[in-house]
């Protein structure tokens, strides 16, 4: 990056670092959002060195940071759920104890953690994927910086 960016902009910048074509990379949640990649520029060599195989990491780093909110979303299938948000949606946010006596908080906590390890089980998958480019990741880094020489330390005398 610092080879690239030393006589370009602050926009070409951004642009060498992470990447100035269309996205390349794409996936679409089970929330209906949908994330975007560039396969050129620096980040994306990057990937690629570590990972591998940059749109498989791609997939599965978007998809894992990404199982709490589809937990989330499916809380929204459950009645019981539904009706505890609707009594608070009715109560003014500074009313705690309208608040508490919607149920929603209590019932979160009870539903949420089973919602996840569906999620979690639905994409099993792509969890171990993330698991194994991820340790591939890190040992690959670990070698290159064994490798490297030490930083140049300015101002430090080593008498």
């Amino acid at each position: 990056m610092t080879a690239r960016a030393a006589s370009l902009g602050p926009q070409e910048r951004q642009a060498a670092m992470f990447g100035a074509a269309p996205a390349e990379l794409s996936v679409t949640l089970a929330t209906g959002y949908t994330v975007r990649a560039h396969t050129d520029g620096c980040l994306a060599e990057a990937h690629r060195f570590l990972y591998g195989d940059q749109a498989r990491w791609f997939r599965a780093e978007v998809t894992v940071n990404n199982l709490r909110p589809e937990a989330q979303a499916r809380l929204g299938e459950d009645p019981a759920y539904r009706a505890a948000l609707a009594r608070r949606a009715a109560c003014d946010d500074h009313d705690a104890p309208c608040i508490r006596a919607s149920g929603l908080e209590e019932l979160r906590t009870r539903l949420e953690p089973a919602r996840l390890a569906e999620v979690r089980a639905a994409h099993r998958a792509e969890i171990t994927a993330y698991d194994q480019l991820r340790d591939r990741a890190l040992h690959r880094a670990a070698a290159l910086l064994a490798a490297a020489p030490p930083p140049n330390r300015k101002g430090h005398d080593p008498s």
